[in-house]
C-alpha cells in the first residue's frame, strides 16, 4: 500500500473574516484529498480588500478573485504554498451559480491545492486534466461536477 502524503496545514483568517467557513477537520480533508506529495500549506480566508490587493500586486489585476495560489520552493520534493480564498467572492459566485457555498468552497480549496501541486489551466489540454481531477476529487465528497453546466 502506498504511503499517504504528509500534510502540514496552517489555517488563517484575514482582517475582514471573523470565522472559518467550515470546520478545520473538513478543510483538512479537502486539502489532503487533493495533495499528491508531502506538503506544507497555508490556507488563508480573506475579505475583498486583501484579495484585491494581492491580485493587483501579484497578478496585476485590480479586482478581488475567488482563489489565489502562491507556490514557493522549500526543501526536497515537498510542496509548499499559500492559498488565499476570498469569502465574499465565494459566497457571491455560489449564489450566482446556484450552488451551496460549501460545495463551491470545497471546489476552490481543491482548485488552489491542485495549483500548488503544479496543475494549471492556461492551455485547453491542461484545463481538461485539471477539471477532470477536480470532478474526481469532488465526487469523493459527493459534490456535483462544477463544470457540468458549462459542457
Amino acid at each position: 500500500m502506498p504511503q499517504r502524503a504528509s500534510l502540514s496545514l496552517s489555517i488563517q483568517l484575514g482582517d475582514e473574516v471573523s470565522k472559518l467557513p467550515e470546520t478545520r477537520a473538513q478543510l483538512r480533508r479537502w486539502v489532503a484529498a487533493a495533495i499528491d506529495a508531502d506538503a506544507s500549506l497555508t490556507l488563508r480566508f480573506v475579505g475583498e480588500r486583501e484579495a484585491r490587493a494581492l491580485n493587483a500586486q501579484y497578478r496585476h489585476r485590480d479586482y478581488a478573485t475567488n482563489v489565489l495560489t502562491f507556490p514557493y520552493h522549500c526543501s526536497g520534493e515537498r510542496i509548499c504554498a499559500d492559498i488565499v480564498i476570498c469569502m465574499p467572492v465565494v459566497r457571491r459566485e455560489a449564489r450566482a451559480q446556484r450552488k451551496s457555498p460549501g460545495a463551491h468552497l470545497a471546489h476552490l480549496v481543491m482548485h488552489g491545492v491542485l495549483h500548488a501541486c503544479g496543475h494549471d489551466h492556461m492551455l485547453p489540454r491542461q484545463a481538461a486534466r485539471m477539471e477532470a481531477a477536480e470532478v474526481a476529487l469532488l465526487a469523493r465528497f459527493r459534490i456535483a461536477d462544477p463544470w457540468a453546466a458549462a459542457r
